[in-house]
Formats: structure tokens, C-alpha cells, sequence
């Protein structure tokens, strides 16, 4: 009988164990990475405008998944090194879950973008993308930092003042790499000094138990 209650105990333990590892803010995510991969979009576009540049479709669709390319790894990397090396997280894959959750919106995106190359809709990406970049910070709000709500917000405005500008041009890139040159150096920032903020509330916290209040 006792062993049945110890049993049933144990389980409870796992489960709320389980539970406060799904609903702890993820640590995943590289400020430093995102600022580095705005700085990179900012750049990236800067070449394409400039005049030595082909300004073909198919050179700046090249342009653009350099672009891509480099902040995937960038971010993805920096994820990588977190999940193998981070000794809090011990390689649970469950620690993983909120990369899961952002997702959907970047596939979507990566359907949408074909669908409009496509059908030579190429005006319409720039919108596309930065909307939907939105949706998949607003998709992690829950285990990221609240500014991140904001950010998301941002993209998403900026995606529909691009969708309903008139006259643009998929060979006009700048101003989608000053919009990503913005938006990824403040989720940069919100991310980077989180984790530091954290830390000097829990100081303060333990400092007022063995301490007592501040007078």
C-alpha cells in the first residue's frame, strides 16, 4: 500500500517536472546571432543594390537565399552548440519543443515563396516574408521575452506597408534589409540581456532572504 502511494507520488513528480521544463523560458535562441544575421541582411542587400550587381530576378533570388542561408546557420548553429554543450540542458529533446512551435509559419512562407516565383508575383515576397517572419516570433512569445510580442508586431506592419506599397520592386531590396537590419538587432538585444536580467532579480532575491530587505 505504501509503495502504491510512493509510486503515485514519484509519477506526480515526473509530470510537474515535466511540466516546468515545457513552460520555462527557452534559452535556445542567440541574440548575438540574430544581431550579427541582421547586420549580414543589411549587407547582403546593400551588394545587391549597388551597381556591379546583375540586376536580374534569378541574381537577386541568388542574393537572397545567401542571405537566408547565412542567418540559418548563424541561428541554427548557435541552437546546435546550446542543445550539445549547455550542461543545464542535458541534450533533452524536449528542451526543443519551442523551435517546433515556430516553425509552421516559416514553412508556410517557404511554400508561399515558391508559389509566387512561380506565378512571377516577385512583388509580393517582401511582404510575405517579413509578415510571416512575425507570426513565427508571435508563435514563441510564450517561452521568449515579452518584447518579443512587439517585434512581432513590427514585422508584420512593415510586411503589410510593403504588400500595399505601390510600385515595389523585388530588384529594390534596401528597404528590407534596413527592416530586418532593425527588427533583428532589437530581438538581438530583447534576447542577449534577458538571460542578464534573470540573473541580477534572482541576485537581488537571494540577497533580501539572507540579507533582509534593502532599507
Amino acid at each position: 500500500m505504501i509503495g502504491d502511494h510512493i509510486h503515485q507520488t514519484l509519477k506526480q513528480v515526473r509530470e510537474l517536472q515535466a511540466n516546468i521544463l515545457e513552460k520555462q523560458r527557452f534559452k535556445g535562441y542567440s541574440g548575438r546571432a540574430r544581431a550579427v544575421a541582421g547586420t549580414g541582411a543589411l549587407v547582403g542587400t546593400g551588394i545587391m543594390s549597388m551597381n556591379f550587381y546583375p540586376g536580374s530576378i534569378n541574381a537577386h533570388l541568388v542574393g537572397w537565399a545567401t542571405i537566408l542561408s547565412f542567418a540559418l546557420c548563424l541561428n541554427y548553429g548557435a541552437l546546435v552548440q546550446w542543445f550539445l554543450f549547455d550542461p543545464k540542458v542535458k541534450r533533452d529533446i524536449r528542451r526543443l519543443k519551442p523551435v517546433i512551435d515556430g516553425m509552421p509559419p516559416l514553412l508556410v512562407a517557404g511554400l508561399f515563396t515558391v508559389a509566387l516565383i512561380e506565378c512571377g508575383q516577385f512583388s509580393y515576397l517582401f511582404g510575405m516574408w517579413l509578415a510571416m517572419f512575425g507570426l513565427a516570433n508571435l508563435a514563441s512569445r510564450h517561452v521568449l521575452p515579452k518584447g518579443i510580442v512587439w517585434l512581432g508586431i513590427f514585422y508584420i506592419v512593415c510586411g503589410a506597408a510593403l504588400s500595399l506599397a505601390p510600385d515595389q520592386s523585388f530588384l529594390s531590396p534596401v528597404p528590407v534589409g534596413v527592416v530586418l537590419f532593425v527588427g533583428e538587432w532589437i530581438g538581438g538585444v530583447i534576447i542577449h540581456y534577458d538571460g542578464k536580467v534573470d540573473s541580477v532579480m534572482r541576485q537581488a532575491v537571494i540577497t533580501e532572504m539572507v540579507d533582509g530587505p534593502i532599507e
